[in-house]
């Protein structure tokens, strides 16, 4: 069985990752969680242990687990209750996943459930994701109620990365929760997380100035 100090690249980028979020704002308290994939066959993913501070996280403060979300060997750590989350992306091509909590994010994944996702369009700072080339382009965000059920949750999210016509691209926010987002790599996911919460934190002032929350 493998052991996290053989990921020792990996944890040192994922506790700087952790730090980083943590003096941005987006991941306070033990709020968050990290993964990278590290095997494709079997599907092995390093992730953060539940209920640890990103803003000091420690390199035995991370686990292995596999396609289902438990742990590959014996360890006192639990994975996150997110964990089937970070795998149903793996599944399909992501490299790293992170889930961040900032103040942006929660405010807008709530006003915006209503309408099933949050729109953004006509910002420079677009090209910044995926497959976006000009700022001419609109992100379309979606949001899902939060819930406690995340093995249905995660399903959802499964199906919606599986079509073909329109999948779910860049992130996706939890109500009231906070965003989840991805990349090939952690560095891709990283950048990811950057766009996506300057494009929230510009949505927000801009409704705060019109008044239009």
């Amino acid at each position: 069985m493998p052991t996290t100090e053989v990921f020792h690249a990996e944890i040192t980028d994922l506790i700087e990752t952790g730090r980083d979020f943590h003096r941005r704002g987006w991941s306070l308290g033990t709020s968050s969680n990290y993964s990278v994939v590290v095997s494709r066959d079997p599907l092995t993913l390093l992730m953060t242990g539940s209920g640890f501070d990103k803003g000091r996280l420690q390199p035995e403060q991370f686990l292995l687990v596999d396609e289902n979300a438990a742990a590959v060997s014996e360890t006192s750590l639990k994975p996150s209750a997110e964990a089937l989350l970070h795998t149903a992306l793996a599944k399909h091509g992501a490299g790293a996943v992170l889930h961040t909590h900032s103040v942006p994010a929660t405010v807008l994944s709530e006003h915006f459930l209503k309408d099933g996702a949050l729109r953004i369009a006509g910002y420079e700072m677009l090209k910044g994701l995926s497959g976006i080339t000009t700022h001419e382009a609109e992100a379309v965000i979606e949001i899902y109620p939060n819930t406690q059920d995340i093995a249905s949750l995660a399903n959802v999210i499964e199906a919606r990365l599986a079509d073909a016509a329109n999948p779910l691209r860049h992130g996706f926010l939890m109500a009231g929760h906070g965003l989840y987002t991805w990349g090939e790599s952690l560095a891709a996911a990283r950048r990811q997380i950057e766009v996506l919460e300057f494009l929230f934190e510009v949505v927000t002032q801009k409704r705060l100035l019109t008044g239009s929350f």
